[in-house]
């Protein structure tokens, strides 16, 4: 059965730091990109960040600024996001994607993030 269980969201103050996690199961994790998306308040789902099968190449959304990293750790079919300087604009619910080359597709449940005061 493919899973992909993402955690780590929590309410959170401006300025503050969360790492958020994916969990992939079923299904050969090493052979397909991840990718990090949100969905924010009154607007359509968005790519945050985007990483590669070996986890060589990366890529961000302008919004990030600098202040998030990407990464994956395959021994143990893990995607990571860590996330500094957040801000309230920052607040949504954070989905991972898996992406095979033949255009095979997962989405996890996501995890709510919420940045306030």
């Amino acid at each position: 059965q493919v899973r992909l269980v993402e955690s780590g969201g929590d309410l959170v103050q401006p300025g503050g730091s969360l790492r958020l996690s994916c969990a992939a199961s079923g299904f050969p994790f090493d052979y397909y990109t991840m990718t990090w998306y949100r969905r924010t308040p009154g607007n359509e789902r968005e790519l945050v960040a985007g990483i590669s099968t070996l986890g060589g190449s990366t890529n961000y959304a302008d919004f990030v600024e600098g202040r998030f990293t990407i990464s994956r750790d395959n021994a143990k079919s893990m995607l990571y996001l860590q996330m500094n300087g957040l801000k309230p604009e920052d607040t949504g619910l954070y989905y991972c994607r898996a992406d095979s080359e033949d255009a095979a597709e997962y989405w996890g449940q996501g995890t709510q993030v919420t940045v306030s005061s």
